[in-house]
């Protein structure tokens, strides 16, 4: 969730430009990104570019003041809200945080819940990517010993450092139709950037790893792990680890759960591919105008950057 700089904030941020410390160091030292720090410095310093907390303060309050938030949310902030709901696809809190952080337009998220149920055309719902319905689901666990697949390593067995914070660790899965044709999603946890191919020879394991090199090989110094379920199209990570370098892990079975980042994804892919569309019939070049759609998200746990933004500031 986005939050404004407290008083204190803005006072160590004054003390760290008088010590010519990076935005970067002061970012760390109060606990807030420095993309934070630039725009802080950049949206309320003095007309002699000089940064002084407590009129940095002041400005920041009479802001505050001015925006909508405080006032009837005005006929433009409300057109803009549904283009990014109708033509990005974006949720409530993607469009809160994102105005607040990038513009210093405060509309909360419940206010744009409250538009799209009021909303008589149910277009806006239609783009929500759960309809406004909403289901519950328990998460069961089942450690498995799978044998379907030849020397398949446990997720057990994976470091404690891919936890999803570091940079480097992956998960995949396939989007299928009922035909077998079939997409690869793969999804760096840290930042959710997704990358989207079709495998022209469908579920064969050994082409679906040759894709799985093609995508990876530009980044394989960052690359670390993989992720994937005990589907047999995944047998071929041997040859996988053998030319990447990187270890591929095995969920337990019926336990999506395990590879939660590649599976809310595909949940958002399905809002442009829906269950029984046939895969055949679709471009490359579509498949990466919704690669795109997604990476271009902005999100919540990257205070509202996108994943391509901050995919590719971490794999330099």
């Amino acid at each position: 969730m986005y939050k404004h700089l407290t008083r204190e904030q803005r006072y160590a941020i004054y003390l760290g430009i008088q010590k010519k410390e990076s935005y970067k160091a002061i970012a760390q030292a109060i606990g807030v990104s420095t993309s934070t720090i630039s725009r802080e410095v950049k949206r309320n310093s003095t007309r002699n570019n000089k940064y002084v907390w407590n009129k940095a303060q002041d400005s920041a309050e009479s802001r505050k003041h001015r925006s909508p938030g405080n006032r009837a949310t005005s006929a433009e902030i409300i057109w803009r809200v549904k283009q990014y709901i109708k033509e990005e696809q974006w949720s409530p809190k993607q469009i809160s945080g994102y105005l607040a952080t990038k513009e210093d337009i405060f509309i909360s998220h419940e206010t744009i819940y409250k538009l799209i149920r009021n909303d008589v055309t149910g277009e806006l719902a239609k783009n929500c990517r759960h309809k406004m319905k909403y289901t519950r689901k328990s998460n069961g666990y089942h450690v498995t010993k799978a044998t379907n697949i030849k020397n398949r390593v446990s997720i057990h067995e994976r470091p404690q450092e891919a936890n999803g914070k570091r940079f480097g660790d992956w998960e995949m899965d396939l989007i299928v139709d009922k035909d077998s044709n079939a997409i690869l999603t793969m999804i760096e946890r840290s930042t959710n950037y997704l990358m989207m191919a079709r495998l022209k020879e469908g579920k064969k394991a050994f082409p679906l790893a040759k894709v799985v090199r093609r995508l990876l090989l530009p980044f394989k110094e960052k690359a670390l792990t993989i992720t994937t379920d005990n589907s047999s199209e995944f047998a071929a990570h041997e040859w996988i680890t053998a030319q990447l370098g990187v270890q591929v892990y095995f969920t337990d079975s019926f336990s999506s759960w395990q590879k939660r980042a590649v599976e809310n994804t595909n949940k958002l892919i399905r809002q442009y591919i829906p269950k029984g569309t046939d895969i055949s019939s679709l471009t490359d070049g579509f498949i990466m105008k919704v690669q795109k759609k997604i990476n271009t998200r902005p999100r919540e746990k990257l205070n509202f950057l996108t994943p391509k933004e901050e995919f590719f500031k971490l794999c330099v």
